[in-house]
């Protein structure tokens, strides 16, 4: 009995894995929002680690701060 379980919970658990296209076209479409919010992410990520980089970032700053003024700097000039 012991097999049995184990063979049908294999099963179960593998087949979302061999499906890859299926599980994909679940995948909801993002929103304009969502894509410019990405957008804004990567850009203050690249400027976060120039800063870093050069030393320029202020002491005390972390990524959640300089994330957070940077969205807002990006998101002032495209509104």
């Amino acid at each position: 009995m012991k097999p049995l379980v184990s063979l049908i919970l294999a099963v179960a658990l593998a087949a979302p894995l061999s499906h890859p296209v299926a599980a994909q076209a679940a995948k909801k479409e993002q929103s304009a929002g969502q894509l410019a919010a990405r957008e804004r992410q990567k850009q203050c990520g690249a400027e976060w680690k120039q800063a870093k980089a050069a030393k320029t970032v202020a002491a005390g700053t972390t990524w959640p701060k300089f994330w957070s003024d940077c969205n807002k700097r990006l998101k002032g000039t495209k509104v």
